[in-house]
């Protein structure tokens, strides 16, 4: 019995220039919704696509499973695993998570959606060695907070790496994959095998010595992830990835100042504190390595912040053999041999140089032992009549072997089923010595009785024992546009047109005093018409009333205010607040300001001076600059600690804290994360 390493999938999208690969999936519906575009990446459990969702019109990430996965005596336990897992990670709602949306199948295909990440992932960016620890720290932030959102629910990623942190397209905004289906996998692998899957290079050494995981492993896969991003390299290397586990088990992770000089030991801490060997040294999950992350964070003098890790070098062959599948005999006790001298075997037949997340299968460690040399018999001195009978036998395993395994078992699909008549294709495929079957569907592009596809594609070579499936075409689905679509709410009319089974539609809205806000005034289908499934179906709502604009009263009394308000059709309410340039009971402002447009019989809030106080203002929520222009107008001066605003957020606290009495020229300071 072994521990296998794999890397599963590889759910990241592809650098700027992304080469689609050939893949016979690539243009097929699924389950009737999803238009398979292009294929994203493949890996161990799954093959990932770019799809359109064409009922709600959207890009999403389609996750199919690879077939072997749900064959075996272990189908119905994987399944099961999968849907819950799919489940549980549905659930999972966070900015910093790729979100699941649904889990379905189709025929025989498992699969998950997704939501679609454009951009690239964390391995390229390491690579490219633009890596400042300020973004550092801020990627594994988002991490982190990820991480803790999942291990308050009681969900283990059990493979973070960089592939697995996607880097939004534009914004450049941290989100992380592949939650729930290493899970699934590794169960399985684990019933049947006593195997663990996981990538070697991120795994905790308890993981590869018992096979133990919980939120401390995902931790500690954090501890190898900074380190590498503060580096450029990772901690061990090794000739495959016994090796590596072997250094895992083993060794501590070494000191990120030791090879990044400029890095101190706030870092090494940080580092060796997540990647402690003994988990019950690690932080306990990730809410609490999200303490410690920002606590080291304060640490750093801000001119440190900003200096670029050393760029990754490609890839080395040790680096690679790490990625692959391998099998390590687990050790009595759970232990590894602390003088083990020579590794088990890594697994043969692994293509040099290819990207990790390619995959390979696992061998028991004593596969790689030479079977005995088959001992020479004595020459038979029978005669002619045994030599004759020998020849016959191989004449017969010869021409069972060709019409059974070899050439001959074989056949090549004909060209032009695709397109000609269910009766004809079939035909066709027969004469050529196949089997053919058949399914159909609706398709609005091809007449009703006409091949829609043919798997295997025409022109290849298949095995003539196994049925050639076709896709015949039901012609043009209708469907008959529902009753009463105008004057219904927006919801149940889109809602009764998807019921109807038209998912295309597109709703505008208007300003009017026709019908009453939220409800359908027109429609471009006509009650009970029969049209296509794929119609563009276009709906007007009603936006209510035209909005009236909102008199600017700044400046006025209170009673003017509200006066000039109420005068409009306006209902007022009041608040009050310190102001220093605003004299006592003058207007500072009106919430909707003035001039902009406001409904008719809405509540405007004035806003009333109090009179000037030396007190610091309330910042938290506003943006940096927002936040620096309001302290400066009181009269104080700012400074600012944190990631600045790289994914959008604000000043998150103050220093000190608003209300806090501070005379004017004072220093305020300003946190973000």
């Amino acid at each position: 019995m072994g521990v296998s390493f794999s890397l599963g999938v590889v759910p990241r999208t592809l650098p700027p220039v992304a080469q689609v690969t050939a893949d016979s999936l690539i243009g097929r519906l699924v389950d009737g919704r999803y238009r398979i575009v292009a294929r994203v990446a493949r890996g161990g459990m799954a093959t990932v696509y770019r799809a359109h969702d064409t009922r709600l019109n959207r890009e999403i990430a389609l996750k199919v499973m690879h077939p072997h996965l749900a064959e075996g005596d272990q189908a119905a336990s994987f399944l099961q695993r999968f849907e819950r897992e799919a489940r549980s990670a549905a659930g999972l709602q966070h900015h910093g998570v790729v979100a699941v949306y649904d889990q379905g199948t189709d025929g025989t295909m498992r699969y998950l959606t997704m939501e679609y990440v454009p951009g690239t992932n964390l391995r390229h960016l390491i690579r490219e060695g633009e890596l400042t620890l300020r973004r550092s720290f801020a990627i594994l932030d988002v991490v982190l907070s990820a991480l803790a959102a999942a291990h308050a629910k009681g969900i283990v990623h059990r493979d973070i790496k960089p592939e697995n942190v996607l880097l939004e397209e534009g914004t450049g905004r941290p989100k992380v994959a592949d939650f729930g289906l290493a899970r699934a996998v590794s169960e399985v692998s684990n019933t049947t095998t006593g195997t663990v899957l996981g990538t070697v290079a991120y795994l905790a050494p308890e993981t590869i010595s018992t096979g133990h995981v919980d939120t401390r492993a995902d931790v500690y896969a954090v501890g190898i992830l900074a380190f590498e991003m503060f580096t450029g390299r990772l901690p061990h290397e090794g000739e495959g990835a016994i090796q590596v586990a072997f250094a895992h088990v083993n060794n501590d992770v070494p000191p990120v100042s030791a090879f990044a000089g400029h890095l101190g030991r706030p870092l090494d801490q940080l580092v060796r504190g997540l990647t402690a060997r003994d988990p019950d040294q690690r932080p306990a999950d990730a809410v609490v390595a999200l303490d410690v992350l920002r606590t080291t964070f304060r640490q750093i003098p801000n001119e440190v912040l900003d200096i670029p890790a050393k760029a990754a070098p490609p890839p080395s062959a040790s680096a690679v053999k790490a990625a692959r599948t391998a099998v390590v005999e687990r050790p009595q006790a759970g232990r590894w041999a602390a003088r083990q001298t020579r590794p088990p075997a890594t697994v043969p037949g692994a293509v040099p140089g290819a990207v990790p997340g390619a995959v390979a299968g696992t061998m028991p460690a004593s596969a790689t032992a030479q079977p005995p040399a088959p001992s020479v018999p004595q020459r038979s001195r029978r005669g002619g009549k045994i030599l004759l009978v020998l020849a016959l036998v191989a004449v017969l395993l010869g021409a069972w072997w060709y019409t059974e395994r070899g050439p001959g078992a074989y056949g090549v699909v004909p060209g032009g089923v695709v397109g000609a008549t269910a009766e004809r294709a079939e035909e066709a495929l027969t004469e050529a010595g196949f089997t053919p079957s058949s399914t159909e569907e609706y398709d609005s592009d091809v007449p009703e009785g006409q091949v829609i596809s043919v798997r295997p594609d025409e022109g290849s070579r298949a095995e003539r024992d196994q049925p050639v499936r076709l896709v015949v075409s039901l012609g043009e689905q209708l469907a008959q546009v529902p009753a009463g679509l105008v004057g219904m709410s927006e919801d149940d009319a889109v809602a009764a047109l998807d019921d109807a089974g038209l998912a295309d539609v597109e709703v505008s809205r208007e300003y009017t005093d026709d019908g009453p806000e939220g409800t359908v005034i027109w429609a471009s289908v006509r009650d009970g018409d029969e049209v296509p499934t794929d119609e563009h179906v276009r709906l007007t709502v009603s936006d209510g009333p035209a909005p009236v604009t909102v008199p600017e009263v700044a400046g006025t009394s209170a009673d003017e205010a509200e006066a000039a308000l109420r005068a409009e059709g306006f209902e007022v309410t009041r608040e009050e607040r310190f102001d220093e340039q605003t004299p006592a009971g003058a207007v500072v402002s009106t919430q909707p300001a003035g001039g902009k447009g406001a409904a008719r019989g809405s509540t405007v809030t004035v806003v009333v001076s109090r009179g000037p106080e030396g007190a610091v203002p309330d910042v938290v929520g506003m943006s940096v600059e927002e936040a620096t222009a309001v302290l400066e107008e009181s009269g104080y001066t700012v400074s600012v600690r944190g990631f600045g605003e790289l994914f959008g957020e604000g000043v998150q606290e103050t220093d000190p804290a608003a209300g806090e009495r501070l005379e004017r020229g004072g220093q305020v300071t300003l946190w973000t994360y």
